[in-house]
């Protein structure tokens, strides 16, 4: 039973990581060589693409859709799509798609006059699955080597620990009111199956 109730948190753990490193917002120095509008047929890999835009037709089986083509300082390629999230998930409000292509195609430049440009973006880049981060802001960047402290996500994340904590310490009186003396119990059943759970009786 320790066994199961390891595994099942560290599961948990594990999605919960992945889902905060899918959402929050993350920050990529590079240099714009293209933008263009692709054709994209939806298939397995739906779930990782935005909803249709505020104004569209939704429940379609394919769309146009805005890409920002760039390489990274050790010239390594990565490729955005450019989508408007709206009102939907992650609940960024991203309604200026038009607004942010144009932005970076004026910034486009070449490897020997390169223009570094930081964008922010949430998602994963995955060439197997064909599904790509979505870009959500562009601007200029000081230089390939710019650091960028991640206010947002520290922010976030102090205010999660917050609540876990929280959460922790009601669980702990819960507890230590109720499960404890279950399990100190010899004659209870449930005390039985408890003492399993949390490995031992007794305080």
């Amino acid at each position: 039973m320790v066994y199961v109730k390891w595994t099942f948190l560290a599961v948990i753990a594990a999605l919960v990581f992945s889902f905060l490193h899918y959402t929050l917002p993350q920050h990529d120095i590079v240099r714009i060589t293209n933008t263009e509008v692709r054709r994209i047929d939806f298939g397995d890999n739906s779930i990782f693409w935005s909803g249709s835009a505020p104004g569209t037709a939704g429940g379609v089986a394919n769309r146009d859709v805005h890409f920002i083509e760039t390489f990274r300082p050790n010239d390594k390629p990565m490729v955005y799509r450019n989508e408007d999230t709206g009102w939907g998930w992650p609940p960024y409000f991203k309604v200026n798609t038009s607004n942010l292509q144009a932005m970076a195609r004026d910034l486009i430049s070449t490897k020997e006059n390169p223009q570094w440009v930081v964008v922010t973006h949430y998602g994963w880049r995955n060439e197997y699955l064909s599904i790509y981060p979505n870009a959500v802001a562009v601007r200029p960047a000081e230089g390939p080597d710019e650091f960028i402290i991640p206010w947002f996500n520290i922010a976030v994340l102090f205010s999660l620990a917050v609540f876990a904590a929280w959460v922790w310490t009601l669980f702990a009186r819960f507890k230590e009111n109720r499960i404890e003396p279950l399990i100190d119990d010899p004659d209870s059943r449930a005390g039985a199956v408890l003492r399993r759970l949390f490995g031992g009786g007794g305080r």
